[in-house]
């Protein structure tokens, strides 16, 4: 009896087929995602309908600013409550962004030691801003980490504004295909740059073969209206930074010979552009330009969507270009296209999960 009862028990043991085990694993997998996605549902719905109007506002322009992931203050609010806070940001924006700059503020060359940062040699051991890491240098360049409340990232400090120019594909259009900031480097000999100008990118695939806006290169306009308004960003034959809305025939009869599109402008004149009002914008990766009353042109690239770097705001970059002392900054691209490279390195974190973004063009430095 005792043997029947092995016998049968024995019997009874039926190993799982691996279609079985397979089945099992996935609907775990998939309940945890269900979970993890009901959980940041709820978080959204939180940001958006709990009792912080400034929660609600950086949530919607955090979003928004991404090619991917607009569609999630969609789920949230309606499209009047949305536009309502895409309205307030536009309105700061446009206040200072068609101010005549005054080109005689920038003194190439005149160096002020009483200037924050103010060096004639970069390959110095002192920090552009007091307590500011040094991680890269060379022959007139030095790159520090920046930090604030939600973000980190690097500054590159360029001496001579002459060695900045813009970096483009061969060829732009539906059937053109940029180049990624490190095959831009390799094609002009540069010793480093960033991203720059913004591009077609539905769904945030965009592969960099059309630019927003225009695009200027070496005096000739290489892509865009010659009289559309675009929130530009080029530099002059001098090597002078100029910033805000203009045409592509405004910037090339005031000498610009490079220039990409994006913004907005941070600082013109030595005037903060929120000055007036916030600039506002969400948290997130953000790439920007300045210049120095002495021309030393200042690239910064902040890291975001990361647990040590959730990002930064417009006005944060408008707070970290007056700590270097810019006397005049603007935007650039920013989210999953921030990136910036020095003597074969990255710099920066990118948040681009799947490599290095293809680009329309760059910053980039001899």
């Amino acid at each position: 009896m005792d043997a029947k009862r092995v016998i049968h028990k024995k019997k009874g043991k039926r190993r799982l087929r691996p279609s079985t085990v397979i089945a099992r694993a996935l609907i775990v997998l998939a309940v945890t995602l269900l979970m993890l996605l009901i959980a940041l549902y709820g978080v959204m719905l939180i940001l958006t309908h709990g009792p912080s109007e400034s929660a609600k506002r950086l949530f919607v322009m955090s979003v928004k600013e991404t090619s991917a992931g607009g569609f999630l203050a969609d789920m949230c609010l309606s499209r009047a409550e949305i536009d309502t806070i895409l309205a307030e940001k536009a309105a700061a924006v446009e206040q200072m962004q068609n101010t005549e700059q005054n080109t005689g503020l920038i003194s190439i060359g005149d160096r002020n030691d009483d200037d924050p940062g103010a060096s004639k040699d970069n390959d110095g051991d002192e920090a552009i801003v007091s307590g500011a890491e040094t991680v890269a240098a060379g022959e007139g360049i030095r790159v520090e980490k920046v930090s604030g409340g939600t973000y980190n990232g690097v500054m590159m400090i360029v001496d001579d504004p002459s060695r900045v120019f813009v970096g483009i594909p061969d060829a732009y259009g539906e059937n053109a295909k940029g180049l990624s900031l490190k095959r831009l480097i390799e094609k002009y000999g540069a010793i480093g740059g960033t991203n720059a100008g913004g591009f077609d990118d539905p769904g945030g695939m965009g592969n960099g073969g059309i630019p927003k806006g225009a695009v200027i290169k070496d005096g000739e306009l290489k892509y865009g209206s010659a009289d559309g308004s675009y929130s530009m960003v080029g530099i002059d034959g001098d090597g002078i930074l100029h910033v805000g809305t203009m045409s592509p025939n405004a910037a090339l009869a005031a000498g610009v010979r490079d220039a990409v599109c994006f913004g907005p402008a941070l600082i013109i004149n030595g005037t903060p552009c929120n000055a007036g009002g916030s600039l506002s914008g969400g948290f997130n990766p953000r790439t920007a330009i300045g210049q120095r009353s002495d021309g030393t042109i200042l690239m910064l690239v902040i890291n975001g969507r990361s647990i040590g770097s959730l990002g930064a705001t417009l006005d944060d970059l408008v707070s970290v270009m007056l700590d270097y002392g810019a006397v005049n900054a603007s935007n650039l691209d920013g989210g999953a296209s921030s990136l910036m490279m020095y003597d074969g390195e990255t710099m920066n974190n990118s948040a681009y999960v799947y490599g290095e973004r293809i680009l329309p063009n760059a910053i980039l430095v001899k």
